[in-house]
């Protein structure tokens, strides 16, 4: 028995993990890079929406889902959270319109990761891309857009927990539904 750390190889430099024995069965779902592929902040008041701004402002929120395959053959994906966060000054009455239909601040971020997926069973791609992959991506896109909004000089926008599995179940019913112009089914780009 070997008392070297994280199983270490022996005459190894530190840190360093052994190689996969033979028999090893891969994991179906690896995570090789999270990363920002896009991000925006626009203030377009600023300085004076500083000052003219009574109240925290009303914002509203779009989430995306969207993946594709990197290579064709390969069961390598990109699969990116689209967010936009766009604020407003509120109503000055409850069921008023927005005070201005300037917005207050605009956030645009796209949070993608490249996962591999192995052995899966071809009716399990589509789930574990829509909604397995977002849920591991999400709380590091909503770190990142509660710290860009915080930074801008406002508070800081917190998404609250999403459910893909029911956004997922959602597109794939709206894709079915006749007479839904300009609803796309949830499919996987190649």
């Amino acid at each position: 028995m070997s008392d070297l750390p994280n199983g270490q190889q022996p005459g190894a430099p530190a840190g360093t993990p052994q190689a996969p024995q033979a028999g090893t069965q891969t994991p179906p779902l690896v995570v090789n890079i999270q990363y920002v592929k896009d991000l925006s902040f626009e203030v377009p008041g600023a300085p004076g929406i500083f000052t003219q701004l009574k109240a925290n402002p009303a914002v509203n929120i779009n989430l995306d889902v969207q993946a594709r395959r990197i290579t064709d053959g390969q069961d390598v994906f990109e699969v990116s959270l689209v967010i936009r966060a766009e604020a407003h000054e509120p109503p000055a009455a409850a069921g008023a319109p927005p005070a201005s239909t300037t917005a207050v601040f605009v956030a645009e971020l796209t949070y993608s990761g490249v996962f591999t997926l192995s052995n899966l069973p071809e009716n399990a791609v589509e789930p574990v891309l829509l909604v397995e992959c977002p849920r591991i991506l999400f709380p590091f896109a909503r770190n990142i857009l509660a710290e860009v909004t915080r930074d801008g000089g406002f508070p800081p926008v917190l998404l609250q927990p999403i459910d893909f599995v029911a956004l997922w179940q959602s597109r794939r019913t709206t894709a079915t539904v006749p007479g839904q112009p300009g609803v796309a089914p949830p499919t996987l780009n190649s």
